[in-house]
């Protein structure tokens, strides 16, 4: 039976790791955590925060997730954006989902982040 959501992979170009740590690592501030050597060979970066963890894998024919996004559920979801935009992160609020406030925000390499706070009742 399932019990967990243990990680949310997404792709990333080659090269872009030193991009992706800095904003995984300082713009949204996750940790880094080390990848097994054998995986580390293929290159990208995790991180985690919380219980949150995000593997970037890095992909050959790399094409960014549009559509499909991580839902990262924040607290203080207007001062957790205003710290994406002193960083020049593009921010797109959206109202369309009842019972939260969220916004969309892209990674580096153009990957589609969903950032929501449910309204308390």
């Amino acid at each position: 039976m399932l019990r967990a959501l243990d990680h949310v992979q997404l792709a990333a170009p080659a090269g872009s790791e030193d991009a992706l740590r800095r904003f995984y690592g300082d713009v949204l501030g996750m940790t880094q955590t080390p990848k097994p050597p054998a995986l580390a060979a293929r290159g990208g970066c995790w991180f985690e925060a919380g219980q949150v963890r995000l593997h970037l894998g890095i992909e050959r024919d790399f094409r960014p997730a549009r559509k499909a996004h991580p839902g990262l559920r924040v607290t203080g979801i207007e001062a957790y954006a205003a710290r994406l935009a002193a960083h020049g992160v593009r921010i797109t609020w959206d109202g369309d989902l009842p019972g939260h406030r969220r916004f969309y925000a892209d990674d580096p390499v153009g990957n589609r982040l969903e950032f929501l706070e449910p309204i308390a009742p």
